[in-house]
């Protein structure tokens, strides 16, 4: 073998160490790519099953206003009835659990805001503004994040919210930003959590700020007294009923469906 020969056989052996080293770079920035791909894949589909939300639905026989109904923290199932009442009178209606709106693990406003484009995207609903109507633990939500929106909820109706978590009511009060109605018992004991004198001081900080805020008391009403419970108070129960019928009537009217 000539020296031409040799220095051939060198020169190819060069090339080849060249190529190598850019074919072990592109493979490396492939196999990153493939990962990064996979790893965002997991993160897409962990933020749809964490953004999705349940609802049990009770549709009018033609399609009406929408309410969202937030239950207290026994779940949905002491609330189906009045949900059915709702639907009844030709709201569409979704019922959530109060636990994924009143929660410091949970984002509750999140989950909230895509109840109400749930209902807003649903061809039984009226387009347009949702009124609220939370219970204990619901009720206490409801205050705290459907109170803010103002584009989006035309009223609040809160049945003994659950307030103890506020420490302060005048911050509470400043948040509210749509027309509340409050239907509270002042025998509610139940875990201290929707004691009348603490609703008391909210509805003092709401007047204050001039929120549209009522509070409406019933001297021998307990916690649940609404529900088919042992708490149950028919002539309390009727009275709050006729005046959630009347605050829907003026601020979330079935005339919205003609």
């Amino acid at each position: 073998m000539n020296t031409n020969d040799v220095a051939g056989i060198h020169f190819l052996s060069s090339r080849h160490l060249a190529v190598r080293p850019l074919f072990m770079l592109l493979r490396n920035r492939l196999v990153s790519a493939i990962l990064i791909l996979i790893a965002f894949a997991s993160f897409a589909q962990s933020a749809s099953s964490s953004s999705a939300t349940t609802s049990e639905i009770y549709a009018p026989v033609k399609p009406g206003p929408a309410v969202i109904l937030i239950s207290g923290a026994s779940g949905t199932q002491p609330y189906q009835a009045y949900a059915t009442q709702l639907q009844k009178l030709g709201y569409y209606t979704l019922l959530i659990d109060g636990r994924e709106i009143l929660t410091r693990e949970k984002d509750g406003l999140g989950y909230l805001k895509r109840t109400i484009a749930q209902s807003q995207n649903a061809s039984a609903a009226v387009p347009g503004k949702v009124a609220v109507i939370g219970f204990s633990q619901g009720g206490g939500g409801a205050l705290l994040h459907a109170s803010t929106l103002r584009d989006q909820v035309s009223a609040v109706i809160a049945y003994y919210p659950a307030v103890s978590w506020s420490p302060n009511m005048n911050w509470l009060a400043e948040r509210f930003a749509v027309p509340i109605l409050v239907l509270a018992g002042e025998k509610d004991q139940y875990n201290s959590c929707c004691l009348i004198e603490d609703i008391r001081k909210l509805e003092v900080a709401a007047t204050r700020k001039g929120a549209r805020f009522e509070l409406v008391s019933y001297p021998q009403a307990e916690h649940g007294f609404n529900l088919n419970i042992g708490t149950f108070n028919q002539a309390d129960a009727e009275d709050a009923w006729s005046r959630t019928q009347k605050m829907l009537a003026e601020r979330h009217p079935l005339s919205n469906a003609q």
